[in-house]
Parts: structure tokens; C-alpha cells; sequence
């Protein structure tokens, strides 16, 4: 699992948000987000630079933790 620091997440939406942007690249990808923590894990096919590329089109700050 890949885990990446995000700032900017702060609700349920965010959560939502981030998801399905990262599903719809990897219909397969689990995603499990942290708001307290800031901090989104993944396990995909994507590699860290399309994750966080997907995650930054949503509008979010995204570092690989």
C-alpha cells in the first residue's frame, strides 16, 4: 500500500472525492483515508506519480507520506 500525505481533506466529501477520482483511473484501487491524519493509502496499479497527479486534480496538496 502506498500512503500519501494530503492536506485540505476535511469531510466526507473530500473522502468521496478522492475515491472516485482514484477509482475512476483503477476501477480495482482500495482506498483508505485518514482526514484526522491526513493521510490517503492506495492499493493500485497506478504508480505513486498517478496517484498523486489524481488526487491534485481534485484540488488537494498531495505528498507521498
Amino acid at each position: 500500500m502506498q500512503v500519501f500525505n494530503v492536506q485540505g481533506m476535511s469531510c466526507g466529501h473530500c473522502v468521496k472525492a478522492i475515491t472516485q477520482a482514484l477509482q475512476a483511473r483503477d476501477p480495482a484501487a482500495s482506498v483508505r483515508v485518514d482526514l484526522a491524519a491526513k493521510e490517503v493509502g492506495v492499493e493500485s496499479a497506478l504508480t505513486a506519480d498517478e496517484v498523486i497527479a489524481a488526487i491534485s486534480e481534485e484540488g488537494y496538496e498531495v505528498k507521498v507520506a
